[in-house]
């Protein structure tokens, strides 16, 4: 068969989303692989099979071999493709401007040359992100006319997006929304292509979401949803379950959206880079609600690894973890230098990006006792919302409001804001914050003399939370509830142990018998409870996970016989964490950052020359972490690595099934057990708990 005939057959199977079938094809060619088509061809299997940097080194060879050949024009579409998809995927915008850059001076002098277009519309995107509100209304009004005018469709319905969305971040919410709207109808309508259409179907969620409309947030993921389902390739369907997790993350149940966020997690890992971090954050806020803090912090710290905020969430685990300190420490930071990182999921620029860490900072600043903060807290979420109309973020700052009537002596007036807030929360179907906003009115009713009316409120957040699988909360509140205190519940501060008590975790048959403050039940045995079991009997060692996992097997004793450095010096290798292909488009990005510092630095430019030097530390940070001693790649994925997962996940799941029958017990636990490579159940001594295990 010729090299002809196989790059036929490599487009038929690009065409029907046979992605690997289609590398086969071209590897097969021969010569053909090499030339446009075969190039073209190449980088769209390549993006669709998951692999992003083959992606982009075929574009740039596809753009090497037309400058070679003196297509200036073609050349130039190619480098404006680079871009865009650096634009998509990697959220780095020095190697965006860069390729820009080439596109224009190759477009220079040939003004009916439909790459134009291409050049336009993510020239729009990069001032987005890059907080340039004037640029971007200059750059996305010429794609639509050039994309108009070339037949260039992408061009249009980006263009029509980022004028939108420059409308709601100046104000003008309706309009922007309107025009958000009209694009939604062309999507639906099947007349744009399956790339464009998902990324924009993301653009119009993540600008709902950054206007706290739930509802209508939820309305264009069950459209983007009903729509992915064989049209959707690439990023595509990953970025679609982040935007279902962000949905759970609301309506619950929690175990839900944790499973859709990890599905996410592993289906996008191929394609993001930076933005990686994006759901990861996602991640981090589902496991926080349910009270999994060793997890959330975990899904944080990673976000943070690739340059992302993982703000107000980190501050909050700190929290619920009792270190006021450093959570009021995280949240002041955040708010005085907010996240301004490149970014399409999140607001990139303007006071919105602002509501979440203020909603977090009233929480955190009522807990710290800094009345002043509530208070400042409060009356700029109310400045947002009634610049930026949304039910939701008037519902936070509601409560926020709230907050500061209680600390100003005012029950009545805290009852009504909270009301409202419970109001619009239960009416949007976000029974979290509805519990969230419960607590405060509980202790608003309390106030005020009502006992009964503040019990109430706290049993009907209790079983919110319950339902929802928040199950710290939830035991939380039970134990105030049965404590019958004259204070509420602070939110997410964990269950009370009780103080030198006796408790049992024993084994009978296949049946544990947890005994915790008063209570005994029974569950069926799990793995994760025979790890907690291990940990019990040794208040303070911390065991290796590859420890509780060979016990586990059977190929330890349970008991100290075997050293931890002996057993994770056998650890397997693992895959490296980038491959050889990365590495060398990340030194290529590297120098084209350093071009833009260079450029941003004639033009005394400090804001975009900070956020190129900011790459080029991502850049080399994710450079630093793929090679180890002696340039020796560095790899992931081996034994201790795969135990540190197995244990964390199983004795994650052991503590939410406990919870359901003992709550008490599953939060104390979840407070005083730490997993990771080493766990340990590490109880304040002073509360230390007599365990029974035999």
């Amino acid at each position: 068969m010729s090299g002809d005939d196989q790059i036929e057959r490599a487009r038929r199977a690009v065409s029907i989303g046979e992605w690997d079938r289609a590398l086969d094809l071209l590897d097969a060619s021969g010569e053909a692989a090499h030339t446009a088509a075969g190039l073209e061809l190449r980088a769209q299997a390549a993006y669709g099979a998951g692999d992003l940097e083959t992606c982009l080194t075929a574009w740039e060879d596809l753009h090497a071999r037309h400058v070679d050949e003196g297509d200036r024009a073609e050349a130039a579409r190619a480098a404006a493709m680079i871009a865009m998809y650096l634009m998509m995927d990697t959220g780095l915008m020095a190697p965006v401007r860069g390729w820009l850059r080439r596109a224009e001076r190759l477009l220079d002098g040939d003004d009916d040359a439909p790459a134009h277009a291409l050049v336009a519309m993510t020239r729009a995107y990069e001032r987005l992100m890059s907080g340039d509100t004037e640029g971007v209304r200059t750059n996305a009004a010429a794609a639509i006319e050039l994309g108009t005018r070339h037949g260039v469709a992408p061009a249009v319905v980006i263009g029509r997006v980022a004028a939108a969305r420059v409308r709601v971040f100046d104000g003008d919410v309706d309009e922007g929304l309107e025009l958000l709207d009209e694009v939604g109808v062309l999507l639906m309508s099947g007349e744009v292509d399956p790339l464009t259409t998902g990324m924009m179907y993301c653009e119009l969620i993540c600008a709902a979401q950054g206007l706290a409309l739930v509802d209508r947030a939820s309305e264009w993921t069950e459209v983007m949803e009903r729509w992915r389902h064989g049209a959707a390739f690439g990023g595509i369907n990953g970025r679609c379950r982040v935007h279902r997790a962000e949905m759970l993350r609301t309506s619950g149940p929690c175990d839900l959206a944790e499973a859709e966020a990890l599905r996410a997690c592993e289906e996008l890992r191929p394609w993001m880079r930076r933005e990686f971090g994006w759901p990861l954050v996602e991640l981090g806020n589902i496991r926080l609600r349910k009270g999994d803090l060793d997890g959330a912090e975990e899904a944080y710290r990673a976000a943070h690894d690739h340059a992302w905020s993982p703000q107000p969430g980190l501050a909050l685990v700190r929290m619920a973890q009792g270190d006021l300190a450093a959570a009021v420490a995280m949240i002041d930071e955040a708010i005085a230098h907010p996240f301004d990182y490149p970014s399409k999921e999140r607001p990139p620029f303007g006071d919105l990006r602002l509501a979440p860490l203020l909603d977090a900072q009233a929480e955190i600043a009522v807990a710290a006792g800094d009345d002043d903060t509530v208070r400042r807290a409060a009356a700029a979420l109310r400045s947002i919302a009634e610049r930026f109309p949304s039910r939701a973020l008037g519902a936070c700052a509601s409560l926020a409001e709230a907050r500061a009537a209680l600390v100003d002596g005012d029950a009545h007036v805290a009852i009504d804001r909270a009301s409202e807030a419970v109001a619009v929360w239960t009416d949007m179907g976000a029974p979290f914050e509805a519990a969230r906003a419960r607590l405060v009115l509980g202790e608003a009713c309390n106030r005020t003399g009502n006992a009964e009316g503040a019990r109430m409120e706290w049993c009907a957040a209790r079983t919110a939370f319950e339902e929802f699988g928040a199950v710290r909360w939830a035991a939380t509140v039970a134990a105030v509830l049965d404590a019958e205190p004259a204070d509420p519940p602070a939110g997410g501060r964990p269950a009370p142990s009780p103080r030198g008590e006796p408790a049992l975790f024993r084994l009978d048959g296949d049946v544990r018998v947890v005994g915790f403050a008063g209570t005994t039940v029974h569950v069926r045995d799990l793995t994760g409870l025979r790890h907690l079991a291990r940990l019990l009997t040794e208040p303070g060692r911390e065991f290796h996970a590859l420890d509780l996992v060979a016990v586990e097997r059977g190929t330890l004793p349970n008991a100290r016989a075997a050293d931890a450095t002996e057993v994770s010096s056998t650890a397997g290798t693992g895959l490296p964490t980038i491959d050889d292909t990365a590495r060398a488009a990340y030194r290529r990005r590297l120098a084209d950052v350093d071009e833009d510092i260079e450029e941003a630095e004639r033009m005394n430019d400090p804001v975009r020359l900070e956020q190129a030097q900011r790459e080029r530390e991502y850049l080399i940070a994710e450079l630093t972490r793929a090679v180890g001693l002696g340039g020796r790649r560095r790899t992931v994925g081996g034994d201790a690595e795969r135990a540190r997962t197995s244990v964390t996940r199983s004795i994650r799941y052991a503590l939410d099934r406990l919870g359901e029958h003992h709550p008490t017990a599953a939060a104390h636990l979840a407070h005083c057990v730490r997993t990771g490579t080493y766990c340990v159940y590490d109880a304040d001594p002073s509360a230390a708990v007599r365990w029974t295990t035999d």
